[in-house]
């Protein structure tokens, strides 16, 4: 007999095997396809393989491993045919994504501090409501900051989201220093005993020299509030921009740090690779998943619910 907790499991999967169904088409149908015919097993192969892997946005450095390990296995069990790697390459993609499968553990001290950043155009301003509603779902009080000081009609776009998700809201139009309106919020959050903030910041390409500043003042006037700490710097990527992101990642993670990535619109790309390119080349936490507009589109990354939604026998 099902239980209702083995129906929610099995309805959520569903749900994400159809929103993944564009990258799921583009890394999986292509393999299984590759591999469903005895193939002989020679450099023409994996040279076929290769080019799958890359135009899904797996990425060259992560595609090249996955290449290797698979040689190493061919050559170990002294395979002839293709047809039983279909199989192993699922395994192996699932061993890359395993490692980064950390959730995000909000701890008692008051308040636990998210700063988000990112460049524009990622769903910075819609996965912090996403974020806010999900949190007070979990009977956790929220502060939003609006932070973003650069972008029109940031300010009423994020008060919008604080009355959607039932959160706290601080912004200070006389202030145009992102620090400023946080120290404030920190100071609030503080106060009223606040179990979360989190704090909006301006998008900025990872490229900007000054911009990037402004990103490392705002953790430093932070750290100078009582000594408080940021307990998560959390990175939005938009896997619509492939390998792009790489870039960002490890601009971003080389000045300030990144502890966390969540990563947006996954549901409306065939760039879902990008992904296991990200999990591969920095091993840094990917805590939620967005596929779809609704508040409540926002979920936590599973290494084996993703990879069993993208890899499907067809």
């Amino acid at each position: 007999m099902i239980n209702k907790k083995s129906k929610d499991k099995i309805g959520f999967f569903n749900y994400l095997k159809k929103k993944l169904i564009k990258t799921s088409k583009n890394i999986s149908k292509e393999i299984f396809n590759l591999f469903k015919k005895k193939n002989i097993i020679d450099e023409k192969l994996f040279n076929k393989l290769q080019e799958k892997l890359i135009i899904s946005d797996v990425g060259i450095h992560t595609t090249k491993k996955i290449i290797n390990l698979t040689k190493k296995y061919i050559k170990s069990n002294k395979l002839e045919s293709s047809s039983q790697l279909y199989k192993y390459i699922k395994e192996e993609m699932l061993k890359i994504l395993l490692p980064v499968e950390i959730p995000l553990i909000i701890n008692n001290k008051k308040p636990f501090i998210i700063l988000i950043i990112g460049v524009n155009g990622v769903g910075k301003t819609t996965t912090i409501g996403k974020l806010a509603y999900y949190f007070y779902k979990k009977k956790k009080s929220v502060l939003l900051a609006s932070g973003d000081t650069f972008r029109a009609g940031a300010h009423e776009q994020l008060f919008s989201w604080s009355k959607k998700s039932n959160s706290f809201f601080i912004h200070n139009s006389k202030k145009k220093d992102s620090s400023a309106i946080i120290f404030d919020a920190i100071s609030k959050a503080k106060k009223e005993e606040i179990d979360i903030l989190i704090a909006d910041t301006s998008g900025r390409l990872h490229n900007n020299f000054l911009l990037m500043e402004e990103l490392k003042k705002i953790t430093r006037v932070i750290k100078k509030n009582n000594n408080m700490i940021i307990n998560e710097i959390m990175l939005i990527i938009d896997s619509n921009i492939g390998q792009n992101s790489i870039n960002q990642l490890r601009t971003f993670h080389d000045n300030i740090g990144i502890t966390g990535i969540t990563i947006t619109k996954i549901d409306g790309t065939a760039k879902g690779g990008i992904v296991f390119s990200l999990a591969n080349e920095f091993n840094i936490p990917i805590r939620y998943l967005c596929c779809g507009e609704k508040i409540t589109d926002l979920y936590l990354f599973n290494a084996k619910d993703f990879i069993n939604a993208i890899f499907t026998d067809y």
